[in-house]
């Protein structure tokens, strides 16, 4: 059974955390890149995951996945460092053009520190999700430009403020979550279950 095996692939892993728990302790990144062709970020990942016609979300081999390198499974805790690479090097983009800040090259980083003891149910004191990002930024200007320090300042302040992503992170909106099941009885006839609430 499914069920079986993931409880014994797991088994080793839990017993770890509670011997050792920094050992669960583990800091996901994600990277982009910026250029001066365009108004996007462009994201650095794995050969199996470019080559792939849709990105496939797995557990994370912390919580008894396989070598993304292999599977070409992402942790979504990487896709939601993804996520917010993309939206802050786009953000920042458009903010430097509004500016008319020439970027020819740069970086854009998100670091999340994740304890899998918290996920992974070992420990129930430990948090579940990421307990700190960052985010950062590396700009390279245009040859010959001169920008002052205020401008700079303002296109941080602005790229912050205008990041969906981020803001999302940053002010916690309301969250609605739902489950719905359904099967079929032996009688034919198709019974459904639901629960949900809000956050």
């Amino acid at each position: 059974m499914a069920s079986a095996a993931l409880r014994e692939k797991q088994a080793p892993i839990k017993a770890s955390y509670k011997s050792d728990p920094s050992s669960a302790l583990v800091t996901l990144t994600s990277k982009g890149t910026l250029d001066s062709s365009s108004i996007t970020c462009k994201l650095d990942t794995g050969k199996q995951i470019q080559g792939a016609k849709a990105k496939l979300a797995g557990l994370h081999p912390k919580a008894g996945g396989d070598d993304p390198d292999i599977s070409g499974e992402l942790c979504s805790g990487d896709m939601l460092l993804e996520a917010l690479v993309a939206c802050a090097g786009v953000t920042l983009k458009a903010v430097a053009t509004a500016l008319d800040i020439p970027i020819k090259s740069g970086t854009v980083t998100a670091e999340g520190d994740l304890d899998f003891r918290g996920t992974m149910g070992v420990d129930r004191e430990a948090p579940v999700g990421f307990q700190g990002i960052r985010l950062g930024f590396e700009i390279k200007l245009e040859d010959g430009a001169e920008v002052d320090e205020d401008k700079i300042e303002k296109l941080g302040k602005l790229t912050e403020r205008y990041c969906v992503v981020l803001q999302t992170i940053v002010r916690k909106p309301e969250v609605r979550v739902s489950l719905r099941s359904s099967q079929n009885s032996e009688d034919g006839i198709e019974r459904g279950m639901a629960w949900g609430q809000k956050i």
